[in-house]
């Protein structure tokens, strides 16, 4: 099977609050996503030197379509 990928970042500052993420935001973008046929199979977090959070990185694949 052949893959097509989907790499997607979201500013820490719009869904992070107080140091703790808005999970109804995740999963809202998440199940969006997964309607549209996209896996998510990676997640990553990018600093500020301060340690914050500054970009969450999502990687995410579905199968690719020919025709």
């Amino acid at each position: 099977m052949q893959w097509e990928y989907q790499v997607v970042t979201f500013d820490g500052s719009d869904w992070i609050s107080a140091g703790k993420p808005n999970m109804a935001t995740i999963n809202d973008g998440l199940n969006t996503l997964g309607k549209q046929g996209w896996e998510l199979v990676s997640a990553f977090d990018t600093n500020h030197a301060g340690g914050a959070t500054r970009l969450c990185v999502f990687t995410l694949k579905r199968p690719l379509t020919t025709g």
